[in-house]
C-alpha cells in the first residue's frame, strides 16, 4: 500500500470512529449497526473490517474520542481563563447549558455514554474507554479545584462535581420540554458556582 492509501485509509478510520462517536452519544451503543457508522462517515459498510476487528473495538474506540473531545475542551477553557472562578463559571455555563442538553452527539461521554458502560461486559472496549475516559475527568476537574485545598480534597470535589452536572444533566435531558429542565440546570449551576 503507498503512502496515499496509507494516508487516506488513516484518514477514513478516524471519519469512522469521529461519526460513531456522535451516534454512540446521540443513540447508544445497541443502535448504531456497523451500516450506520459507515454511512455516517459517507463510507460503504464493506470497507470496515479494513479498519477494525468488530463492532466492540470501534464503540471503544468511539467512547475514548467522546472524552478526548471533552477534556481537550476542558483544557482550552483553563488555558483561555487562568483564574479558577472564571474558568470554572465557563465550563459550569457550558456543561448545564440547554445547548449542551440538546446536542447530545457533540456532549459528554460521561453522561450520554454511562447507561452503555454499565450494560456492557467488564472486560469490553466500551466498558474500558469509559472507566478511562470518567478517570481523566475526574484529574482534569480536579485542575479546577482551589489551590489550597490538597491534592485528595481536589480528587474528592472533582468527583462531587462531576457526580452533580452529569447528574443534573442525565435528569434535565430526560425532561426535556417541560420547564423542569431548564430549572434543574439553573439551579445546579448556581449552587455548584457557590460551592466554591
Amino acid at each position: 500500500m503507498g503512502r496515499a492509501s496509507r494516508a487516506d485509509a488513516a484518514e477514513h478510520r478516524d471519519e469512522i470512529v469521529a461519526a460513531t462517536s456522535r451516534l454512540l452519544r446521540e443513540r447508544g451503543a445497541g443502535a448504531v449497526s456497523v451500516n450506520d457508522a459507515m454511512s455516517a462517515a459517507g463510507l460503504t459498510h464493506g470497507g470496515f473490517y479494513k479498519h477494525f476487528a468488530s463492532k466492540d473495538e470501534l464503540m471503544g474506540l468511539a467512547a475514548a474520542a467522546a472524552f478526548d473531545q471533552r477534556i481537550a475542551g476542558m483544557q482550552r477553557i483553563l488555558e483561555e481563563h487562568p483564574e479558577r472562578d472564571d474558568a470554572t463559571t465557563q465550563m459550569l455555563d457550558r456543561y448545564l447549558s440547554v445547548d449542551h442538553r440538546d446536542t447530545p452527539g457533540t456532549g459528554c461521554g460521561n453522561t450520554a455514554i454511562a447507561a452503555d458502560s454499565a450494560r456492557a461486559p467488564g472486560d469490553s472496549p466500551l466498558h474500558a474507554a469509559y472507566t478511562a475516559g470518567l478517570r481523566a475527568t475526574v484529574e482534569e476537574l480536579a485542575d479546577y479545584q482551589p489551590e489550597e485545598l490538597d491534592e485528595r480534597e481536589r480528587r474528592d470535589r472533582a468527583i462531587l462535581q462531576l457526580a452533580t452536572m452529569v447528574g443534573a444533566l442525565t435528569l434535565a435531558r430526560g425532561t426535556a420540554g417541560d420547564p423542569i429542565s431548564e430549572e434543574i440546570l439553573s439551579v445546579t449551576r448556581e449552587a455548584l458556582r457557590g460551592r466554591r
